[in-house]
């Protein structure tokens, strides 16, 4: 039989280092506290405080079971291992080499939530998609991204709900906004923060000549509470307007849809999909808070780069991505130069392993 031990005790070492990164020890106190927590009796008396509480505990329960279920079959593979080494049995090494193998993949996974290093990566997110230079094309663009990341959103479990959406002019749409709700939603979309950049034969030209086009793409965190900021009324000037979206599509229709301009900043924001104004306003307003907080985060970064004199990592407006149709089919990330020839799989959603491979150079970046 293979000797397997260096195997065995590699995957041992990583599994000590997710100890580490996922702070297995205070976890397994904060489990103490929250066991404590969500067994009083009158928790739900204030439901929000009870929504934050059940879902930290799952969470964190969660977290432990993943480490120990990881161990508990490394294990198990190892006296396996044993057992049949002592007896000279050579019919058990495929079934070794099968759990070593299930093993690697569930850790690998596990790994990369050692790259949510940012302070909102576990987050929901609030992010926008606009339509730039390209004309029909770019808005065409832009829907394409808002179907992209709804089918990347579906494939990883996470909630994408569409706030807004404007309709292009002949095709396409000139903005959208959208919230994503789970776990690090916010730390994996935000990689996607710039500009995406599109070159194709042109379906809207009549010679069938090649187009590029360019979408922009912002992402915020959703935070329950965002600093001391207030909006003073008088800076904000609030549209009411009776959707004229395409329906079932994108966004159901409501009479009462609601615009925010915050008159300082120029920031525009909208919702149209609640059931009451009402609702569409506060939904607004949070959305809007959340993106002057991150341009105050943005503004106070450019400061500290330009005294460092350290080029930031992410700009608004910067390109980061290209999506080549033709001549030769390439998507490739100008930033962590991940690259892959199935352009159609990633508009189909498969976006995971460009945001893996920003991840880790981001913090590739961030230890330079």
């Amino acid at each position: 039989m293979r000797d397997f031990s260096d195997d065995f005790a590699s995957l041992a070492k990583r599994l000590n280092d997710a100890r580490t990164y996922l702070r297995f020890d205070e976890l397994v106190a904060r489990k103490a506290e929250l066991d404590v927590e969500i067994s009083e009796p009158g928790l739900w008396d204030d439901p929000d405080r009870g929504r934050v509480v059940s879902t930290e505990h799952g969470q964190v329960t969660g977290d432990l079971e993943v480490i120990l279920t990881l161990e508990a079959a490394l294990t198990d593979a190892r006296e396996l291992f044993e057992i049949a080494s002592d007896e000279g049995d050579d019919s058990f090494e495929s079934d070794i080499e099968t759990q070593l193998a299930t093993l690697e993949k569930k850790l690998a996974h596990l790994e990369i939530r050692s790259l949510f290093s940012g302070e909102h990566d576990e987050a929901d997110a609030i992010c926008t998609i606009s339509a730039k230079d390209g004309g029909t094309d770019a808005q065409d663009w832009a829907e394409m991204l808002l179907r992209m990341y709804g089918r990347w959103a579906e494939q990883r479990g996470l909630s994408l709900e569409v706030d807004d959406v404007t309709e292009g002019t002949e095709a396409g749409i000139l903005s959208a906004s959208f919230t994503l709700r789970g776990r690090y939603a916010y730390g994996l979309m935000v990689g996607e923060r710039g500009v995406h950049r599109l070159v194709r034969i042109s379906p809207f030209d009549s010679q069938a000549r090649r187009q590029t086009s360019f979408a922009a793409v912002n992402v915020v965190p959703l935070l329950e509470a965002v600093g001391d900021i207030e909006l003073d009324e008088k800076d904000l000037r609030i549209d009411t307007y009776r959707s004229s979206g395409a329906g079932g599509q994108h966004v159901n229709k409501t009479s009462s849809a609601i615009r925010i301009t915050h008159l300082p900043t120029g920031m525009v924001v909208a919702c149209q999909n609640e059931r009451s104004q009402l609702q569409n306003k506060n939904k607004a307003m949070a959305t809007l808070t959340a993106m002057i907080a991150q341009k105050m985060r943005d503004d106070h970064d450019e400061k500290l780069s330009a005294i460092s004199g350290k080029k930031a990592l992410i700009g608004w407006g910067a390109q980061i991505r290209s999506y080549v149709m033709a001549p030769y089919q390439l998507v490739k990330d100008l930033r962590s130069e991940h690259e892959t020839g199935n352009v159609q799989g990633v508009l189909d959603g498969d976006l995971d392993p460009f945001m893996e491979a920003w991840l880790k150079y981001r913090r590739a970046t961030e230890n330079a």
